[in-house]
């Protein structure tokens, strides 16, 4: 009956001894484990801990899409990495480090943007994929691209301290569409530089990825098909949400009409920035432009408790969910630049102070991080 799936060595009896003894796993599932393929879409905070225990767990071939670098803000939460790592390519870090766990794993890696024109190539000769992305445009191409391969999704994603999981399967339940028929406005969820993560979520929610992938491939348990589990850190809570498919989706329903890969990013609202001449300043630009215009006002929205991390000196506090009613407090004929971290908010504050009127607005490029690069290092990035 599995006289096609590979055989385990001695070694690998002994280092998956733990599996042989379950009466679910067995030799038979463990030879599963070797034969099975699987994509990580992301080798970050939810590619981290999925890796790992699918590399541990002895899942014969990992492949890695990722074209990130290792950043030292990483490191609170992506523990495939290092600090010695920091400035490497995310996939050689994350290489070396499953090897090192579980040298009988056959890692390939793809270091490249997941688009459109390469996505059904790269997912096509895995059996599973564990989608761990952090955008919207990414996760559609991801669903849309398993439906049409015929893949499992095993889907999780994080924002602050709250998770969710769920394995969506076209073939046994809803796709992803089917949750999330239309995608929010792209200003709505910031990216987890802008609204930050708890280190520990995302080994929980990536863990529950590796969980269900294994259960796929063992063929045992009830995944999460046809379920979403939502996680809380702060109260300790899971709660299970019922799916159900939706027969008009576009993509899984009885009459599909999206039945090729399409421009996600324009799906998603994710359009090209806008040209910035005359809206956007630089960092060193704007430290001259400080020495000699006393009553230029740098503005910055963030929040009360980013500004306790760090703050350029001298700036006006007022973050960008009270500017609208808070308008007063400025000079209508000073010059403003306005800034938060790294400039997302900043363009709407600026969109906010030119709708009312204020004429000689521009935004910082890059935030507060750029100007603790370029202009002032005693300013901490964060």
């Amino acid at each position: 009956m599995h006289e096609d799936l590979p055989q385990l060595s001695h070694e690998e009896i002994l280092r998956y001894s733990r599996h042989l003894i379950l009466p679910d796993v067995g030799v038979a599932g463990q030879r599963k484990l070797k034969a099975a393929r699987v994509l990580l879409v992301g080798a970050g905070g939810l590619g981290s801990p999925a890796a790992l225990y699918l590399a541990a767990a002895g899942v014969g071939t990992l492949g890695l899409v990722d074209f990130d670098v290792v950043d030292r803000t990483n490191l609170q939460r992506q523990v495939l990495h290092g600090t010695s790592k920091v400035g490497t390519p995310k996939l050689a870090s994350a290489r070396e480090r499953i090897l090192d766990l579980n040298p009988n794993v056959r890692v390939e890696t793809f270091e490249t943007r997941l688009t459109s024109a390469n996505a059904l190539d790269i997912l096509r000769d895995f059996d599973i994929v564990a989608d761990g992305s952090d955008n919207f445009p990414t996760r559609y191409l991801v669903n849309d691209a398993c439906v049409l391969l015929g893949k499992p999704n095993v889907y999780g994603s994080i924002f602050r301290f709250e998770g969710q999981a769920s394995v969506f399967f076209a073939k046994q339940g809803p796709c992803y569409r089917c949750l999330y028929a239309e995608p929010p406005p792209p200003d709505l969820v910031p990216s987890c530089a802008e609204g930050g993560v708890l280190g520990v979520l995302p080994g929980i929610i990536g863990s529950i990825q590796a969980m269900e992938t294994i259960k796929l491939i063992l063929g045992v348990g009830e995944p999460l098909i046809g379920r979403l589990l939502l996680f809380d850190a702060l109260k300790l809570q899971f709660r299970e949400l019922k799916l159900a498919k939706d027969p008009d989706c576009p993509v899984c329903g009885a009459h599909p009409t999206v039945t090729s890969l399409i421009d996600y990013e324009a799906f998603c609202g994710v359009l090209a920035a806008p040209a910035s001449d005359g809206v956007e300043i630089a960092a060193a630009d704007l430290g001259e432009l400080r020495k000699g215009n006393p009553r230029l006002i740098v503005l910055d929205v963030r929040e009360p408790h980013e500004w306790a991390i760090a703050h350029i000196d001298g700036a006006r506090l007022i973050p960008l969910s009270e500017l609208p009613e808070r308008l007063g407090e400025l000079d209508g004929h000073a010059e403003i630049v306005t800034h938060c971290h790294h400039g997302v908010r900043s363009m709407k504050a600026l969109e906010i102070l030119q709708a009312a009127g204020f004429a000689n607005v521009r935004s910082l490029k890059g935030g507060i991080d750029a100007w603790s690069v370029q202009v002032d290092p005693s300013v901490p990035r964060y």
